[in-house]
């Protein structure tokens, strides 16, 4: 299975946590479609954690969803959600019990595999908690990895370890298509913050069929649901959502679909930020910040089409000016180019530059611009 652009879709886990069923997942189900999420690349309804009965079934060892949150089985979970022309995850977890203590497939790998492939499913997020002491972390996700690639079906391996382990150095040879670089995200400027600046010089690992997962979204929460915390405004989550997509990172939203905002909707359904995340050439970006204030950074990527993303970013508390000097890119003063800014937020072209740049961006938000070099 080759997974040619960063995966798209929505994770239960943000919003309802360990209060996810059946109704909830066919009614996030019903909304996604009904928002034609799909058209934007949005593909996967992902069940998290808290979907199993406390212990396998004695006769078969095989996992079994709970009678209570999930009546109708999985697998019919599963084919409802295909009706909609969407596709199927769930989750399970490298150790003997998951992160919210429901059986893990530890010592299972080829038999869950199995399992899910005759419940239709088309992604596994993998997550880490309760393995043994002595059992290697590496080892955990190879046979998961394999045991996918046998089980007769198509499944995305999401892995999920929280960066632990130099993760970044290893993971690909698993099968992995994607894997978390990072610990769990809340719904807070902070988090996301120390989240994307703990990657800004590791997605140079992150490639086709193997992405930097920075976590689920937490755009259009507002503080409500599992992660709620603090909340965010709607310039913080701008800021979040093109970070994520200058990253070339997976796009999972964790909002309540059925509830989204118009204003988180218009966000997540932007053609050209979308268009940048999943830009075929999945080039991380190169960044530089303010002589003394690393709260103002600029990032510059290259984009498949010859053009340029170039993202000024204001993470300190009070509005500023955010440089760029154009020879930290690459474009020094002699090579007779000027760089054409048009901003992608509003398609306005604000001026062609030589060698400094300084845009104004108010307090945790950010200014991105389509860059053309010019003669």
């Amino acid at each position: 299975m080759i997974v040619k652009r960063p995966p798209m879709g929505w994770n239960t886990w943000n919003t309802f946590g360990p209060d996810v069923n059946e109704q909830i997942v066919r009614e996030s189900t019903d909304a996604f479609a009904e928002l034609g999420l799909k058209d934007y690349g949005y593909e996967y309804i992902v069940i998290d954690d808290c979907w199993s009965k406390r212990q396998r079934d004695p006769e078969t060892d095989r996992l079994v969803a709970d009678p209570i949150k999930f009546p109708s089985g999985m697998k019919s979970v599963g084919d409802y959600i295909h009706s909609k022309g969407l596709k199927f995850g769930m989750y399970s977890c490298t150790g003997v019990r998951t992160c919210a203590d429901f059986p893990g497939s530890f010592d299972h790998e080829y038999l869950d595999a199995k399992t899910f492939a005759e419940w239709g499913v088309d992604f596994l997020k993998y997550d880490n908690c309760y393995k043994p002491h002595t059992a290697d972390c590496q080892l955990l996700y190879h046979r998961m990895g394999i045991a996918l690639e046998n089980c007769g079906r198509d499944i995305l391996f999401s892995a999920c370890n929280w960066g632990t382990e130099d993760v970044w150095t290893w993971i690909r040879s698993t099968g992995a298509h994607m894997y978390r670089s990072t610990g769990d995200i809340v719904d807070s400027f902070q988090s996301y913050y120390d989240i994307a600046k703990s990657q800004m010089n590791k997605f140079g690992y992150s490639a086709e069929n193997c992405y930097n997962d920075v976590d689920m979204l937490t755009v259009g929460m507002y503080g409500k649901g599992l992660v709620g915390n603090a909340g965010c405004g709607d310039a913080e989550y701008r800021q979040q959502f093109i970070l994520w997509c200058m990253y070339c990172a997976p796009l999972m939203l964790g909002c309540d679909i059925c509830k989204i905002s118009p204003e988180a909707l218009k966000l997540v359904t932007n053609r050209e930020l979308i268009a940048i995340d999943q830009d075929e050439a999945n080039r991380p970006p190169v960044w530089q910040s303010h002589p003394w204030n690393e709260n103002l950074r600029c990032a510059f990527k290259h984009l498949a089409n010859g053009e340029y993303a170039m993202a000024f970013y204001n993470f300190s508390d009070k509005d500023a000016g955010v440089p760029a000097m154009l020879e930290l890119f690459g474009i020094t003063s002699n090579s007779g180019l000027k760089a054409r800014l048009t901003d992608i937020m509003t398609g306005e072209c604000i001026g062609e530059f030589r060698d400094y740049i300084n845009i104004q961006v108010p307090t945790h938000d950010v200014k991105l611009f389509r860059v053309k070099l010019v003669k």
